[in-house]
């Protein structure tokens, strides 16, 4: 079991690249233990309004911080980045924190960001065989060693990564269900979800999942009072109260927008949000990661407000975890 690590969310939806570097500098600052950021072409809805390419962020970050970790939360390896390109971006992100942890975390990835290369978007089940076979060759890729591949899915040819880790990071395979959790743990060095799933984690330990690096992230909106964090969280985040696979099958920001109309702030208020300004509420929600054997719990708080709820925390949040 890795020891327990609280962090923090780089959203690449909501800020720009040189905003992430200070927001992570002021992470670091907290007291965080690791930043992860988010791999999107496209924002999830139109108002968010950003979304820099992750591995040029990555690069300012390592160069602007001097000892918090870094992850990559998640990366969709099979499609708009072919798996040898991806292997380069890792190797190279995970070279420049050598005295660092770097998690790169992967899943099957959505529409929404996967499409846009023209490539057609598959069932699940074709999804994760792709994932399964671009974990293999980035594995291998990221030995240093020369690599020649012919799957049913990527052809490799005569590729070498020359600028490589001392040792290669951890890589963890996220999941929604129990049935993906399982499928996971044939492929992963660690473990990937959202909220206090801890029935996903024991899913993939029951099948033989490594004892390796167990992430989660919660959604908070820090503001002065809980009406304006249930405003702004309504207004920036609504589509994570969408239910069933609709995130993943919605091709663009416009879609989401649409689907999100009839989501008001009552919806917000009972979903996983916490939106409360009392430390306690948020000590309650990471504490319930813990809880279920996540140890690298990391926060990503929901709109512009990113310094205020750095100050909260590193006051009144994370004393309680040190």
């Amino acid at each position: 079991m890795s020891h327990t690590a609280i962090g923090y969310t780089l959203s690449s939806e909501e800020f720009g690249p040189t905003e992430l570097v200070d927001v992570a500098r002021g992470a670091e600052a907290a007291g965080f233990d690791f930043v992860s950021a988010s791999d999107h072409v496209h924002p999830w809805l139109p108002e968010q309004g950003e979304s820099p390419f992750v591995w040029g962020t990555l690069g300012g970050v390592a160069e602007a911080t001097a000892d918090v970790d870094l992850g990559v939360g998640v990366s969709a390896p099979a499609f708009r980045m072919h798996p040898v390109i991806t292997a380069q971006a890792v190797a190279t992100a995970a070279a420049m924190v050598p005295d660092r942890d770097f998690y790169f975390g992967v899943g099957t990835g959505e529409n929404l960001n996967e499409h846009v290369t023209g490539r057609r978007w598959p069932e699940h089940e074709v999804r994760m065989e792709m994932l399964v076979e671009s974990i293999e060759v980035i594995r291998r890729l990221l030995t240093g060693e020369p690599v020649s591949h012919h799957g049913e899915h990527f052809t490799v040819e005569n590729a070498r990564l020359y600028t490589v880790p001392d040792s290669p990071p951890d890589i963890c395979v996220s999941a929604f269900g129990e049935a993906a959790a399982r499928r996971a743990a044939d492929h992963a060095d660690g473990f990937w979800t959202v909220g206090p799933r801890g029935e996903l984690l024991d899913a993939y330990r029951e099948a033989g999942g490594p004892d390796g690096p167990a992430f989660t992230q919660v959604s908070v909106c820090y503001a002065d009072s809980e009406a304006e964090a249930v405003a702004t969280a309504q207004e920036n985040w609504r589509q994570s109260a969408l239910p069933g696979e609709l995130n993943q099958l919605l091709p663009t920001p416009v879609h989401f927008e649409q689907a999100t109309t009839l989501i008001d702030e009552a919806d917000i208020r009972e979903g996983s949000i916490v939106t409360s300004p009392d430390a306690d509420d948020h000590i309650e929600s990471i504490q319930s990661c813990l809880d279920e054997e996540f140890d690298h719990v990391y926060v990503h708080q929901i709109g512009d407000e990113q310094e205020a709820c750095l100050d909260f925390y590193e006051s009144e949040v994370l004393p309680s975890f040190r």
